[in-house]
């Protein structure tokens, strides 16, 4: 069989499933209300039993992961032979403070936002639940459905390791997801077969050396100089070491020494990110950073301590599963509605979840269509158009129901 026709529909078949009013409006009330209380990685307690409460209204049984926050919920009874199609979405926020003016559901929290699009993810990721559950009591639901609401993604090396390692797998045979995209307008995907994402780690270096007069920095260590140095020539040095094409980026974010301007430090910090968009040379980045940032540091007669934090490989998507996402998005709103992206820089710890069973991740559009506002994630006034709630919702249901009903 072609792998068209695992999920293509029958001739003259309608999917059912379609998104009432009622929720629609119940989804993003939710969203807002969880936009309101952000909750940081490991810590969404309050997340947690809101999905909770509500699935369980729902007649589902849902269970808390085992480090207390995120849950895992089964629509439908599983055989225990069909491996199910597990829907992915991660709820905790950012630690930076809402910046958003006109709005009734800002944040409370101080320093505290959803600046990632992750309550748009959860709120969809529960309404395909709370509408797969209905179309399962009528008897229309062709294989269970596993939910699972992820925390910590924000928190390097991920909560996906964390929520693997509670057995959110156990029985899957295929995973999906969405990620907001405010390049994107509301009603679109984005899709791209292989790595969407980029690795990530996170990179820290602390220089230092016997620090001095300014007038005399021949006899000192001149710190200044060599974080300099490190902080210009290591990017330089990999750009050279490894094939462009990997896209080996190292990119500083934070610089610290010194405390007087007449005063040679003794000690200087450093530190950023390491991204690569290639599988294979973010295996080998580990030993590649380190011996530039020694060979820089030793030039300068400057002892270096670093500390290389292992995040997250490129989210590479399965073929298969990305044509499984086109045909549920085709199903309900036409090919139309689908646009070729392109790889991004940003690391999502979804890739985890690839490590174990196929999957893809999709680019959920939020830009209200004709808008000239310029949102980008990360930003303390990201905000989204909420009809993109019902897109993920769509986008879910429907292909738990084209992959249900495989042969």
């Amino acid at each position: 069989m072609s792998r068209e026709s695992e999920t293509e529909l029958p001739e003259g078949a309608a999917l059912p499933g379609a998104l009432s009013d009622e929720l629609r409006a119940e989804l993003i009330a939710f969203r807002r209300d969880m936009h309101m209380h952000p909750e940081l990685g490991n810590q969404e307690f309050r997340t947690t039993s809101a999905l909770k409460h509500r699935l369980e209204q729902a007649g589902l049984a849902p269970r808390v992961l085992n480090n207390g926050t995120g849950l895992m919920c089964d629509v439908g009874t599983w055989d225990g032979t069909r491996p199910m199609l597990a829907l992915r979405a991660d709820i905790d926020a950012l630690p930076i403070p809402d910046t958003k003016t006109g709005v009734a559901y800002r944040s409370t929290v101080p320093d505290r936002a959803h600046a990632c699009g992750h309550d748009v993810h959860t709120a969809a990721v529960l309404g395909a639940g709370l509408v797969l559950a209905s179309l399962d009591r009528q008897g229309l639901l062709p294989n269970a459905v596993r939910l699972i609401f992820q925390p910590a993604e924000e928190v390097l090396p991920g909560g996906a390791a964390d929520s693997i390692e509670s057995g959110v797998l156990d029985g899957v045979g295929r995973i999906i997801a969405v990620h907001c995209d405010p390049r994107v307008d509301a009603g679109l995907i984005g899709l791209r077969h292989g790595p969407i994402t980029s690795a990530c780690d996170r990179l820290e270096i602390a220089l230092d050396g016997p620090g001095g007069h300014t007038a005399r920095p021949h006899l000192t260590t001149d710190l200044i100089t060599a974080v300099a140095r490190v902080a210009a020539d290591v990017p330089a040095l990999l750009a050279r070491r490894v094939d462009a094409r990997s896209g080996l980026a190292v990119t500083w974010g934070r610089i610290e020494a010194g405390h007087a301007c007449n005063v040679i430090p003794q000690h200087a910090e450093l530190a950023g990110t390491v991204r690569c968009l290639d599988l294979h040379a973010w295996r080998d980045a580990p030993d590649l950073v380190h011996a530039a940032i020694d060979e820089v540091a030793t030039l300068h007669h400057a002892k270096s301590q670093i500390n290389y934090i292992r995040g997250v490989p490129p989210v590479v998507n399965d073929l298969a599963v990305t044509e499984l996402l086109r045909a549920a998005q085709t199903a309900r709103r036409g090919s139309y509605a689908i646009e070729d992206t392109e790889q991004s820089l940003g690391g999502e710890d979804f890739s985890w979840y690839l490590e174990q069973v196929p999957g893809a991740m999709a680019r959920l559009g939020v830009r209200t269509p004709g808008s000239q506002a310029q949102y980008d994630l990360h930003r303390g006034d990201f905000d989204v158009d909420e009809q993109a709630i019902q897109v993920g919702v769509e986008l879910f249901t429907a292909a738990a129901l084209l992959d249900g009903n495989r042969l």
